[in-house]
């Protein structure tokens, strides 16, 4: 099995993929229980239209497609380069991955941990491994680059993302 340093750095690869069509650069990868990759996206709800187009649906969405117990995510790991928000979470929560891996904290928006914590809520029937922080300056220079540029210092980013837990 690959280490999750590696794994994270593809989700970086898959994140700056994004910019190309001006969405917020966030990638995600998901592997199966072999460290098999199934499937990357990044963010691509400017290009696609679409509000749920985030990069942790879509990769779930193909990693499905191609996992061989269906829709059931049983045993894999998705990757994520910013920690899931609620809907991320909940799609993860729902597909049964086994482990979520990502770098940066999202203090604004985070369901795994951060603002809320979804994936390890008692009251659900399926919560997954978290490894969070992984690579996270890294990851949060990709966000607080991205948002500099697209906000001409109408906001300040400094901070906004974390490699804190």
């Amino acid at each position: 099995m690959r280490s999750d340093e590696t794994l994270v750095r593809a989700a970086i690869a898959e994140a700056r993929l994004a910019e190309a069509s001006g969405d917020v650069p966030i990638g995600a990868v998901v592997f199966d229980s072999d460290g098999v990759e199934l499937a990357r996206a990044h963010n691509a709800r400017e290009a696609l239209g679409d509000p749920t187009a985030h990069a942790e649906v879509l990769a779930l969405r193909a990693a499905a497609a191609r996992h061989r117990d269906g829709w059931r995510l049983t045993g894999c790991t998705l990757v994520v380069t910013v920690e899931p928000c609620t809907m991320c979470a909940g799609a993860l929560v729902l597909a049964r991955v086994a482990r979520v891996v990502f770098g940066a904290w999202e203090p604004r928006t985070g369901a795994v941990g951060s603002l809320w914590d979804v994936v390890r809520d008692r009251r659900l029937n399926h919560r997954p491994e978290v490894v969070g922080g992984v690579l996270a300056a890294d990851c949060a220079a990709l966000l607080d680059g991205f948002f500099a540029d697209h906000r001409d210092g109408a906001e300040d980013v400094q901070d906004r993302f974390t490699t804190d837990t």
